[in-house]
């Protein structure tokens, strides 16, 4: 070998070198790309009264008018104000209203899960209450309690976590054993670099819940399982085992709040009637969160006040 071909050899490596470098460098340096725009609503509770249809109106007619329209409204669960012990003619105006408003003022494409007070109740039975359910499922136009979708790369996963206790009396916040199983399922069958977002009317893990009434007394912190989910330990070291699942969304506290748990970020989303049509709950004002999903698994979520 003579001094040109060492040169040569040299040379070529070099550059090829500075290639791979350039290559790297663009690699970290290129932007993430937003995928999915979500305007999560909840808690709206609509009413014939206290200007509850004209409050929605205005909150639909914001979301939409935004610069950057959302692709996606999720509709997080107690559509209407109050079917638990009210007669069917009472819950049949609630929801007429709701959807007379959802026709007129919406041409956004809608999913939902059901909350607690979507579902119609007279008696106190586990039969009363799967009927219930159901109504509000038809409502929204919802084929199963609980499912997925898959959207612009990203996999959502809504679930039903208003259940009836075991002598069929009102609500508890967890998942069935059924829904365990599917949920195990599901996340197994989501390819590992798909991310996940998860959608919950009742908060599967919040902070604001100690703050939502008097939780602390004799020296002991309490939460009821109606205000967070009970099998809390059971989801997140499920999630934990899948690491693509990146985010939570959730309702039912009207309260905002935001806990970073294990890889994962769970978003309390206030509600669209703030303080049921009463202006603020402690803190919060009505509202609805922007939540901007991301083509390399990352979140934002922005609550928007209207």
């Amino acid at each position: 070998m003579n001094r040109r071909d060492v040169v040569r050899r040299v040379g070529a490596g070099l550059a090829a070198l500075s290639v791979n470098k350039l290559a790297s460098a663009h690699a970290v340096t290129a932007p993430k790309q937003r995928v999915l725009r979500i305007a999560h609503l909840t808690d709206i509770h609509m009413q014939p009264l206290i200007g509850a249809a004209k409050g929605f109106e205005k909150c639909l007619h914001h979301a939409q008018s935004l610069a950057d329209k959302p692709d996606l409204i999720i509709n997080g669960g107690d559509a209407i104000m109050e079917a638990h012990g009210r007669g069917k003619d009472s819950v049949s105006r609630q929801w007429r209203l709701y959807q007379d408003i959802l026709r007129s003022e919406n041409n956004l494409p809608l999913l939902s899960c059901v909350g607690n007070h979507d579902i119609w109740c007279r008696q106190e039975t586990k039969v009363c209450f799967e009927a219930g359910r159901q109504w509000a499922m038809d409502e929204f136009q919802m084929a199963k309690r609980y499912y997925s979708i898959d959207r612009n790369g990203w996999h959502i996963i809504v679930l039903d976590s208003v259940q009836p206790k075991a002598d069929g009396s009102w609500y508890t916040a967890h998942l069935d054993d059924e829904q365990v199983h599917w949920l195990e399922a599901d996340l197994q069958a989501t390819p590992t670099e798909t991310p996940i977002l998860v959608v919950s009317h009742i908060p599967i893990l919040a902070a604001c819940v100690f703050f939502d009434g008097q939780r602390f007394t004799d020296e002991n912190w309490s939460i009821p399982a109606r205000w967070m989910h009970s099998d809390t330990v059971r989801l997140t070291n499920l999630f934990h085992r899948h690491p693509n699942v990146k985010a939570a969304l959730s309702g039912h506290i009207h309260l905002v709040d935001r806990v970073d748990y294990n890889g994962v970020s769970y978003f309390c989303n206030g509600a669209v009637s703030g303080a049921w049509w009463f202006g603020k709950y402690q803190h919060t004002a009505a509202g609805y969160a922007v939540v901007d999903l991301f083509d390399d698994g990352s979140v934002t979520n922005t609550y928007v006040t209207y």
